[in-house]
């Protein structure tokens, strides 16, 4: 062997080896797996965007409200911080 050469060869740049396929795997198995928290996570997700999109889609007319519902939010006067 002459100098700097090495006896590993190396795999040519995007080869895929046995410990990327493996990791792969995994990955697709967490996120798409039966029962696994982050497939729950993600139907969840599925139904979050689902009722936004549906609540984008209602109609735009405010709904009737009655006077019993509102509520007088002015401020009071306190007569006894009125200057003269």
């Amino acid at each position: 062997m002459l100098h700097g050469e090495t006896s590993i060869q190396e795999a040519p740049m995007g080869s895929v080896g046995p410990l990327q396929i493996v990791l792969v795997i995994v990955v697709a198995l967490l996120l798409f797996g039966g029962r696994g928290r982050i497939s729950s996570i993600m139907g969840d997700m599925a139904k979050g965007v689902k009722s936004f999109r549906k609540g984008l889609a209602d109609d735009d007319e405010p709904k009737a409200v009655d006077k019993e519902d509102l509520v007088d939010v002015t401020p009071k006067k306190d007569e006894s911080k009125v200057s003269s």
